[in-house]
């Protein structure tokens, strides 16, 4: 299988690689979802919202754990991004625009917490780095890449069959 390369010395507008605000509203959608998700976790486990209306279920180590489940799970799947990624057609791949394991998913989401301590640099980096990386990504080795390959199930297709010569 050739590995494939990416020029990063490309234009951004013919770049292959996602850009901030692209990434900004896909992580605007996945907020959406994790609330949703939250708010049901919530439900399911009988600690709903409290009065001021902020969902408990999202907050500390629940949270967290759903925050990671959500992030690593779908990164590593064959979606290769969450749904908020996946709806601005954008992969999360390693180097090599391979798709990514729950480990190096991992490492990428607990990474966000270094680019967030200090103070958002960490993801403000991806405006201005060659290939559009965070600090999390450069620290997994993984990028962020507008939608190459169609998102559909990876089984070739026979070919077509040949012309009736009769």
């Amino acid at each position: 299988m050739p590995v494939t390369t990416f020029d990063a010395a490309a234009t951004p507008s013919d770049s292959p690689y996602a850009g901030f605000w692209w990434r900004v509203l896909a992580l605007c959608i996945d907020i959406i979802v994790l609330s949703l998700a939250s708010a049901l976790l919530g439900v399911v486990i009988g600690i709903g919202p409290n009065p001021l209306g902020f969902d408990r279920a999202g907050a500390g180590l629940p949270g967290i754990i759903l925050q990671w489940l959500y992030f690593a799970g779908f990164e590593s799947s064959a979606w290769r991004g969450t749904p908020g990624k996946r709806a601005c057609g954008l992969a999360v791949v390693d180097l090599y625009g391979g798709r990514i394991s729950f480990l190096r998913a991992t490492a990428r989401y607990f990474a966000k917490i270094l680019s967030t301590l200090i103070l958002f640099v960490g993801y403000i980096m991806v405006a201005f780095t060659a290939r559009r990386q965070g600090l999390h990504d450069l620290i997994a080795s993984t990028l962020v890449m507008k939608e190459i390959v169609p998102l559909r199930d990876e089984m070739p297709r026979p070919p077509p069959a040949a012309p009736d010569t009769h």
